[in-house]
């Protein structure tokens, strides 16, 4: 299974693609800086460069030619800034759903954030004029929430996956996952794992919410089929 991971160097996405790898599938990280090229061979992936904030839709349709999954993983990220929230966390999300799309990549699996705030209809984004961290972090959600509802626009398998508080404890392997759960906390090899095993389950349609749990993440997914 050929799995195209934007964000690839991510906290999520980098662990996502070892995994791929270690489970004998074809990985490919999408990255914006070449310095993280060597990182992304390392973990068994074959890295892309390029940038999805400023790439057109031809060069993104290519690499998703013949891939099997999209996957996005990419966040601006602390201290980045208000208007990368909607550069890359929504408008990134978006064109590689469009792109999904014209490449006949049906799969799509989305990573947002609990508490994404999806927008009223005809709602336009805008960043505000010197904005608070507080600012900052409203403008996340609703970029996030502008990607979820993009994306369940198109017409893919989709799956929007939002996780609580990431944190860098190791993996447990249990989890909860439904479409909503108490607010917690969840480690960023966990999220990992729950990505990979959606690439392969038949779920389609769904935004769940995720924290840490004591269900395994094999029977939280296959759940999600009933």
């Amino acid at each position: 299974m050929r799995v195209v991971v934007a964000g690839g160097h991510g906290a999520i996405g980098l662990r996502l693609l070892r995994l791929l790898a270690e489970a004998g599938h074809e990985p490919v990280g999408l990255v914006r800086n070449p310095d993280h090229v060597g990182d992304l061979t390392a973990a068994g992936a074959r890295p892309v460069v390029l940038d999805l904030e400023s790439a057109a839709l031809d060069r993104v349709v290519e690499e998703l030619s013949g891939a099997d999954v999209a996957v996005f993983a990419a966040g601006a990220g602390p201290g980045s800034g208000a208007a990368r929230k909607l550069t890359v966390d929504r408008d990134a999300a978006v064109l590689l759903a469009d792109a999904a799309v014209a490449a006949g990549t049906r799969r799509y699996l989305l990573v947002s954030s609990m508490g994404a705030v999806e927008p009223e209809p005809g709602h336009d984004l805008q960043v505000p004029e010197d904005p608070s961290d507080d600012d900052v972090f409203a403008l996340y959600l609703q970029a996030k929430g502008a990607a979820d509802a993009a994306v369940a626009a198109r017409d893919l398998h989709w799956v929007i996956l939002r996780p609580g508080r990431l944190s860098n404890d190791p993996a447990t392997g249990r989890v909860q996952l439904a479409p909503t759960v108490e607010h917690g906390s969840i480690s960023r090899d966990d999220v990992a794992a729950v990505l990979l095993a959606l690439t392969r389950a038949p779920v389609t349609g769904r935004i769940v919410e995720l924290v840490a749990g004591d269900v395994p993440i094999d029977e939280a997914v296959a759940a999600l089929t009933r």
